[in-house]
């Protein structure tokens, strides 16, 4: 079910991608304003001090080695070295060369991965270049993450709209400023290049910033094909990614570049850029170059060989910059030749104790500051304005119409004097759930229905009560051991209240649940992200859709809804019902105080938090928090007093361990 519905979601977004460029023009500029937003750029930050020093420096017979490190933002530290070739007479193209993943490490010392790619510069310097070969956030000389989804469960990055792609992407930013401040270097002649992850970054300068005259991104761009549906986004860390809230496929970044020069660089067997996806890439950009008349710009280098920096990469990427920034189609004769021991490119002694490199995640994109509004009118813009981010930014990968549920009832059955039965319904394509219901036998119309959202905790629970009296029923689960208690308890409440309780497992949950593997749950939340969804936020929407089948249910249709659920689960429910019109109740139990203990929705905490979602809940429904310890729920209360509503609209209860 899952990979039929990523590959119809990747299918969707594929087709639409520059599908028709005639107003690329007109609206080029909204689209360079998008992916600085989904780069974490939005608003653009402010240009501090870059503050750079020049640490050392090492002589060679034909250019100079400068150590530079600067600050992009205070504190954020960029190191890198500045390959100067000497005796110029005249102001020199630059080159901004971004480095991919290659590690240098002796003795617990991190000397950036600009040593790795040292040649690159060599070369440059040797041809007439000034070029600043700058470190990555990973792999600098300050070790930062760029692994927070890949590798270490760090979810909330996708809640706060976060991705080391826009890290770099500014780094690079200021990395031209500091070439446009010295005097070696005619500002009007920068050009950009990088293999693997130095790629990717050269494709985010190249598309943000038109200081960029010339462009070589090598092995650092596919499409969404290749990642979602072939599973190449499991060759890649975090910083390759942009947080995809207006929903591209990767054809429309390299667009961005247009009209200016830009050589497409790959390799035949690059197993992480698979040359399929590169081709379609080029193909749908050189539309875009055709529009500006500007096709020679445009170019498709493919070599023999695996994702490797080999030298059939290297120069044709040196004669497209002598062709394109100095007017020069003579042959390459020089190779690019590692020069140096890595110790002597070092540019701290000692790293500086304020940096902010290793915890930049905290702190990168904007989190906003709550205060309770001064009147119920102020409230109610602040309210509408945060469902309308919710709709467009959050939960943008919604589909666009609910469609059909196709309701079909798998079976009805009364035992031990309950009511069960089950219905499976369409949340959207390739996405078939099943909501069960039970009450007391006989009972024609309830006076409740509680839809209890159930995490794989809560279902296994589930489970193990329901085996005990309808375990034919449940055929083709794995039952847990089961719990006379539980199922006793349960059908005492029906016997005693007209109550009936509806169970629904979303998505990747229970019946639908895929490979359990630690890495399959990881890449897979990773592809929802790469749609520019959450896997919690689609499962938001089947909370809704169940919500709808459960009214389409016989008698169902005005019973008074509560929903309940757990945990992070709870965040889920929560949410949906913002967007339901007739939920009574909520019975949230240990819902987190935050979104970045969970849920995880995409880009939320650049809007709002927990608290706020909680605040907007209990216009619509009375909500019931149950938690042990304290909880941060100040700010709902502040709204409850604000909007004069009833006291028993918000209570939080503790629950014991």
């Amino acid at each position: 079910m899952i990979a039929e519905y990523f590959r119809a979601e990747t299918a969707k977004l594929s087709q639409r991608s520059l599908v028709d460029v005639k107003d690329w023009k007109a609206k080029r500029e909204e689209y360079r304003l998008e992916l600085l937003e989904m780069l974490g750029l939005d608003p653009l930050p402010k240009k501090t001090d870059l503050k750079a020093v020049v640490t050392g420096k090492v002589e060679h017979d034909e250019f100079t080695v400068e150590k530079v490190q600067f600050q992009s933002r205070p504190r954020l530290y960029v190191t890198g070295n500045l390959y100067v070739p000497k005796n110029l007479t005249k102001p020199a193209p630059a080159i901004l060369y971004v480095c991919g993943h290659g590690r240098v490490k002796k003795d617990g010392i991190s000397y950036g991965n600009k040593a790795h790619y040292q040649h690159h510069g060599a070369w440059f310097a040797r041809n007439g270049y000034v070029c600043l070969t700058i470190d990555s956030l990973q792999l600098g000389e300050i070790e930062a993450t760029h692994h927070g989804t890949y590798r270490y469960k760090m979810w909330w990055w996708n809640s706060r709209g976060y991705t080391p792609a826009g890290v770099e992407a500014w780094n690079c930013v200021r990395a031209l400023d500091y070439l446009q401040s010295r005097k070696e270097v005619d500002g009007e002649r920068l050009g950009v290049t990088g293999r693997s992850g130095g790629g990717a970054y050269s494709w985010w300068i190249a598309a943000i910033d038109d200081r960029i005259k010339a462009a070589v991104p090598v092995a650092g761009i596919t499409d969404l094909e290749n990642h979602v549906v072939d599973g190449t986004v499991e060759g890649h860390c975090d910083c390759m990614f942009k947080v995809n809230t207006h929903r591209w496929d990767y054809a429309k970044v390299a667009a961005l570049v247009a009209p200016r020069p830009l050589l497409i660089s790959n390799t035949d067997k690059d197993r992480i850029f698979p040359l399929d996806g590169v081709v379609r890439i080029h193909k749908k950009v050189r539309d875009v170059y055709r529009l500006y008349g500007a096709e020679m710009n445009l170019g498709l280098h493919i070599t023999e060989g695996p994702h490797k920096d080999t030298q059939e990469l290297r120069v044709h990427a040196f004669a497209w910059f002598n062709r394109f920034l100095k007017d020069d189609r003579s042959l390459i004769s020089t190779q690019a030749e590692k020069l140096f021991e890595v110790e002597q490119l070092k540019v701290f002694k000692e790293l500086p104790a304020d940096e902010r490199n290793t915890a930049i995640h905290d702190s990168f994109t904007v989190k906003p500051e709550f205060t309770v509004p001064d009147s119920a009118d102020q409230w109610a813009k602040q309210r509408d304005a945060w469902m309308k981010s919710l709709r467009e930014k959050v939960f943008g990968g919604w589909p666009d119409r609910a469609g059909f549920l196709q309701g079909e009832k798998v079976f009805n059955v009364d035992a031990h004097g309950i009511r069960f039965s089950a219905w499976d319904f369409t949340s959207q394509q390739h996405i078939r759930l099943r909501l069960y219901l039970a009450h007391r036998s006989g009972l024609d119309k309830p006076d409740l229905v509680v839809l209890n959202v159930l995490d794989d905790q809560a279902w296994t629970k589930w489970l193990s009560m329901m085996r005990v009296g309808f375990e034919k029923q449940l055929k083709g689960e794995v039952l847990p051991e089961a719990d006379l208690e539980a199922f006793e308890k349960n059908k005492r409440m029906f016997r005693n209240t007209k109550w009936a309780m509806a169970y629904v497992a979303p998505r990747g949950v229970g019946p639908t649940a895929w490979d359990q593997s630690l890495k399959k749950q990881t890449q897979h939340r990773r592809r929802f992200m790469l749609l520019g969804q959450t896997l919690d936020g689609m499962r938001v929407w089947d909370v809704r859709r169940a919500v709808a089948a459960m009214r389409s249910v016989d008698s169902m249709g005005d019973v008074p809804l509560w929903l309940q659920s757990e945990r992070e689960m709870a965040g889920v429910a929560l949410y949906a019902s913002l967007f339901e019109k007739d939920i009574a109740r909520l019975d949230l139990w240990g819902l987190p105080a935050s979104h970045r203990e969970g849920a995880t929705f995409l880009n939320v905490m650049r809007f709002l938090d927990m608290p706020q979602a909680v605040a907007m809940a209990l216009e619509r429904s009375q909500v019931r928090i149950y938690q042990e310890g304290e909880g941060n729920w100040e700010y709902a209360h502040g709204v409850a007093k604000l909007i004069k509503s009833d006291p028993k609209q918000l209570q939080i209860r503790a629950v014991r361990r």
